[in-house]
């Protein structure tokens, strides 16, 4: 009996540190040389302290701020959107009427009249961080009016902020909230 649970022991003990230990330290070794931001959550930096992650949206309050999509991960009687540990789709299907009732209710909240889609609708994780420029810009003579700031400058600022597609063909322009809305607070 012995030999046979000895080497099952010895292989489980030996798996175990090769692949529950060895291989995960030598990926996240890997992953601190070659790209550390990433690695390490992607944490955006103000004075030296993380206010964010360049990928998860967080929720921004008062008129004065550009607001993100609708986040998709408020639960009944939830008090906070953006809630990583509850990133996940709504599972709701073009046909559905909870979607549709969502949606009006969220473009009747933004004053009703075409809105940009990304203004009305939760991204798939519910956590995505960035509008479209269509979207920023909506929101441009609001955040000038409460800022007391011309509203070309706000509107250069979105044009600075706005990101290309990716390798030029991929996805769409789009813009961070939480970069647009540090470098807001940084003008005078």
């Amino acid at each position: 009996m012995t030999a046979i649970i000895r080497p099952a022991l010895s292989l489980l003990a030996g798996f175990t540190l090769l692949l529950g230990v060895a291989v995960p330290l030598a990926f996240t070794g890997v992953a601190q040389l070659l790209m550390p931001g990433a690695a390490n959550g992607s944490l955006v930096l103000r004075e030296g302290r993380p206010v964010g992650s360049a990928l998860v949206g967080q929720a921004f309050t008062g008129q004065e701020w550009f607001q993100p999509r609708p986040s998709a991960t408020l639960a009944d009687g939830e008090a906070a959107a953006y809630n990583a540990m509850a990133g996940a789709a709504s599972n709701l299907g073009p046909s559905s009427a909870a979607l549709l009732q969502a949606i009006e209710g969220r473009v009747a909240g933004l004053g009703g009249g075409p809105v940009p889609a990304d203004a009305a609708t939760a991204s798939a994780s519910g956590l995505d961080p960035h509008v479209s420029p269509e979207n920023a810009a909506r929101q441009v003579a609001r955040i000038a009016a409460a800022r007391g700031l011309p509203a070309p400058r706000v509107a250069a600022l979105v044009a600075e902020m706005t990101e290309g597609r990716e390798l030029g063909i991929f996805g769409a322009p789009r813009v961070n909230v939480l970069a647009l809305n540090l470098r807001l607070a940084a003008l005078r």
